[in-house]
C-alpha cells in the first residue's frame, strides 16, 4: 500500500506510491528526446569570442585566455539573472524590492561537445569540480555576496539551453528562504540531539545498506528514504564540513567517481534522461551552523511533472520507492 515518509530538513511529507510503482524502465519512453545538431556552440574551442570574456580557465599548455587549449572554461552568463555592478539597498513601501546584485557564471567543463557527465573520465570530472569550489572560495570574498548556488542542468526538461556540458553559478546578495529554512532545520536537530542530522543519516542509510548506491572511504551516494523524485540520489561526504569550501582533494575525487557511476548508469539503463545536479553548502558568513550543517550534493532526474496537488500542498508523489532505484543504480 501507499506510504507516507518525512524529509526533516526540508519538513516535507512524500507519499511513496506503490500501488501505481514504476521501476525506471518504465520512465524511458518519456525522457527520450531528440539531439540537436549542427548548431554553432559558443562553449565549443575556437568560439570563445562568442562568450563574455572568461574570469578563469584550466590551460595546461598556457594559452591565452579567450582562445583555444583550454579544460575547464568559466565565464560570466550572456544573459545573467543578476548583475554584477553596485547596488542599492532594497526600498520598502507596500512591496519590498530592490537590485538584482549579485553574480551568474557558467562552468564549462569540458571543451567537447559530446562528451556530457557520463561519458567524461573520473579526472576530467574533477576538474570541473576544483573549478567549482576555486570560484566558490572566490565569490565567498564578495562582502556584497551572501551565498552561491552551484547547479548543472542536464538536458531541456531540465533548464538546459545549451548541449554542451556546463554548469552555473548564482551568487545572491541573500540568504534564499529555502537555504535559510535548511539551516534552521538542521540547527533544530543539532539542538535536540546533539549531533549532525546529516552525519546520522549516513550512518542509518550504511547500516540499512537497500538504498546505497555508491560507497567509499571519503563518501556515500544513496537514494534518500523519503525521495522526492524518481531514482533522486544524494552525495554526502563522511567527514563533518559545513562548506563546500573546506573538501579536500580526496573528497572531491570521490564525488567525481561516484557522479560517473550514477550519470553512466542513467546513461546507460535510461537513456540519458534530463536531470537537476545541486550544490547544498553553507552561507559564507553563517558560522552559527558550522556544527549543524553538512555539505553535499543532489541529484534529482526529471522523470515525472509537478502537478496540481504537489503544487499545492507542498506534497511530492514518487512512483519509484528509493529501495527500487537503488538496486536499479547497483544493478
Amino acid at each position: 500500500m501507499p506510504e507516507l515518509r518525512y524529509e526533516p530538513v526540508t519538513d516535507t511529507w512524500v507519499i511513496i506510491a506503490t500501488e501505481r510503482a514504476k521501476r525506471p524502465k518504465d520512465f524511458v519512453p518519456l525522457v527520450m528526446a531528440a539531439k540537436k545538431e549542427g548548431q554553432n556552440c559558443p562553449f565549443c574551442p575556437g568560439n570563445e569570442d562568442q562568450t563574455p570574456p572568461e574570469v578563469m580557465a584550466y590551460r595546461p599548455g598556457g594559452s591565452a585566455p579567450d582562445t583555444p587549449g583550454w579544460q575547464v572554461r568559466v565565464v560570466p552568463n550572456k544573459y545573467p539573472a543578476l548583475d554584477d555592478a553596485a547596488a542599492d539597498p532594497p526600498r520598502r513601501d507596500f512591496f519590498l524590492s530592490g537590485p538584482a546584485a549579485g553574480r551568474h557564471e557558467v562552468i564549462i567543463e569540458t571543451p567537447d561537445h559530446d562528451r556530457s557527465l557520463a561519458r567524461q573520465e573520473p579526472e576530467e570530472i574533477l576538474l570541473a569540480l576544483a573549478a567549482w569550489q576555486e570560484r566558490y572560495r572566490r565569490l565567498g570574498q564578495d562582502p556584497g555576496i551572501a551565498h552561491t548556488q552551484i547547479f548543472k542542468n542536464h538536458g531541456v526538461v531540465a533548464g538546459a539551453s545549451l548541449e554542451h556540458p556546463h554548469s552555473q553559478l548564482i551568487a545572491t546578495p541573500l540568504v534564499p528562504a529555502a537555504v535559510r529554512s535548511r539551516l534552521e532545520s538542521t540547527r533544530a536537530y543539532h539542538r535536540e540531539r546533539g549531533r549532525c542530522y546529516y552525519c546520522d543519516t549516513l550512518a542509518a542509510e550504511e547500516r540499512e545498506a537497500d538504498r546505497v548506491v555508491y560507497a567509499d572511504g571519503s563518501l556515500l551516494a544513496f537514494c534518500p528514504f523519503a525521495s522526492r523524485f524518481p531514482l533522486e540520489v544524494w552525495l554526502v561526504p563522511r567527514r563533518h564540513a559545513a562548506s563546500f569550501a573546506e573538501a579536500d582533494r580526496g573528497e572531491l575525487r570521490s564525488l567525481a567517481g561516484a557522479l560517473k557511476a550514477v550519470a553512466r548508469r542513467l546513461l546507460e539503463g535510461m537513456r540519458d534522461p534530463p536531470f537537476n545536479l545541486m550544490l547544498h553548502s553553507l552561507p559564507y558568513r553563517e558560522t552559527g551552523y558550522r556544527d549543524s550543517f553538512h555539505w553535499h550534493l543532489e541529484l534529482a532526474p526529471r522523470l515525472t511533472v509537478l502537478a496540481g496537488f504537489e503544487l499545492g500542498a507542498g506534497m511530492f508523489i514518487n512512483p519509484t520507492p528509493p529501495e527500487m532505484a537503488a538496486e536499479f543504480y547497483r544493478a
